[in-house]
């Protein structure tokens, strides 16, 4: 942690459980953040709790890199955590959800694990010279017995944009959070798409796009 202090890249893991007055609910917290310098990377993303893109709720306009990208509010995330130092990653992948707490009493987060990676391999440099496979590449994971430990299905694409986000310098952008409205304006293509095909409607495609 003092090394990344130094290297004045600020991640930050944490996730909150907040209380929305207007909509009188519930919701989870979080904080895109981190990036890179040459030797090493640190960064934080939030997905869908299964792995699919979730849209940003706030990106905040900073002067400072390495730091604050964006902020996710939503009933079920997860974080997905690595660290990289040369060709040596760490990763941590959470799942987090709100469990109701009782009759009278607040709700609470809960958290389970979804991956845990130590020491991962990857002898590419995504800094410089192998840029062009950044976002498409991961670390690869062994066991304690040299086994190679499969990254969850639904989660490969995550983990391949957080590893490109551990060698991005100066980083001053969200790599996993989307745009609110992006979601949205992809399924309305796919949904335009197939009408095209099949010359009808399907239900609600068009009516209800980022549903």
């Amino acid at each position: 942690m003092k090394r990344l202090g130094e290297a004045s890249i600020r991640s930050i893991p944490d996730v909150s459980l907040e209380y929305q007055r207007t909509a009188n609910r519930y919701v989870l917290r979080g904080r895109e953040s981190g990036g890179a310098v040459n030797e090493l990377g640190h960064y934080v993303g939030f997905c869908g709790a299964e792995g699919e893109p979730l849209a940003w709720f706030l990106k905040p306009d900073s002067l400072t890199v390495n730091f604050d990208h964006a902020i996710v509010l939503a009933p079920a995330i997860a974080s997905i955590e690595m660290f990289r130092y040369e060709h040596t990653y760490e990763l941590l992948i959470m799942r987090h959800r709100i469990v109701e707490g009782g009759e009278g009493n607040r709700p609470k987060r809960a958290s389970e694990l979804v991956f845990r990676g130590w020491q991962g391999q990857l002898p590419l440099d995504l800094v410089t010279k192998d840029e062009a496979l950044a976002g498409s590449i991961a670390p690869e994971f062994f066991d304690r017995a040299g086994e190679p430990r499969q990254l969850p299905a639904r989660f490969v694409k995550p983990v391949q944009a957080i590893t490109k986000a551990v060698n991005c310098l100066k980083c001053s952008h969200a790599h996993l959070l989307i745009k609110p409205d992006s979601q949205a304006r992809k399924s309305g293509a796919e949904a335009l798409a197939v009408i095209a095909v099949n010359g009808k409607q399907p239900d609600d495609a068009l009516e209800h796009p980022a549903a």
